[in-house]
């Protein structure tokens, strides 16, 4: 991953409510969730989420589909992971981790 694309990402999720949103897909799974559902939850306007998963889909975060009426959001988590990744691959490179920080393992992507 290019340094301006992990960048641009972790921007996004720098705003809370995107982060609340962002969080809210990764644990909705591979089924993803209703965008009125997703209103629902976070009890915000339809134009405020709009904006919101907007910024999450430009930087290739969220994928949206639609089934039938239907418009649905999906956590892009091949990209979650890669970002993971990236933020975790130099870990301690030119020293050593303290006790309590363990180099997490490559998440295979």
């Amino acid at each position: 991953m290019k340094l301006d694309d992990a960048a641009a990402r972790l921007e996004a999720l720098g705003n809370p409510t995107r982060l609340k949103i962002y969080r809210i897909l990764v644990r909705a799974g591979e089924e993803g969730m209703a965008v009125g559902r997703l209103q629902d939850r976070l009890e915000i306007a339809a134009s405020t989420l709009s904006h919101h998963l907007k910024a999450l889909i430009t930087v290739g975060l969220v994928t949206q589909t639609r089934e039938g009426t239907t418009l649905v959001c999906h956590t892009n988590y091949d990209l979650m992971r890669g970002l993971i990744n990236y933020l975790n691959e130099e870990c301690c490179a030119e020293g050593t981790c303290p006790p309590n920080v363990a180099k997490v393992s490559k998440v295979a992507a």
